[in-house]
């Protein structure tokens, strides 16, 4: 699975966009997963870096729910047992509060 498309690169807010914004003004782009785990990357912000690598913006849901940047290439980099990071094809339209409080 393609973890980021063209549609999805044209809808992501440069990184530092949302930097002075309330979370609930803030919507989630995309959201990434890995199958065999609780783990989620939900994806407010996103910037093509040098190199063609993408650094992304959003909250990480793991071990613990924390706001931070993340690689396009670090999702790709993690398989266990032939799987690998998936993209939510039914996400939706979600704000930064939302999945906050879900993830509580």
């Amino acid at each position: 699975m393609k973890l980021l498309t063209a549609e999805i690169k044209k809808k992501l807010p440069k990184l530092y966009t949302n930097e002075n914004k309330k979370p609930e003004d803030v919507p989630v782009v995309v959201k990434f997963f890995f199958p065999i785990s609780g783990w989620r990357w939900y994806v407010t912000e996103g910037e093509e870096q040098e190199g063609g690598d993408w650094m992304f913006f959003g909250l990480v849901r793991g071990t613990e729910n924390e706001l931070g940047y993340f690689t396009l290439s670090e999702l790709e980099s993690i398989k266990v047992s032939s799987l690998g990071i998936e993209r939510d094809l039914y996400f939706g339209e979600h704000t930064l509060a939302e999945v906050q409080a879900e993830a509580l």
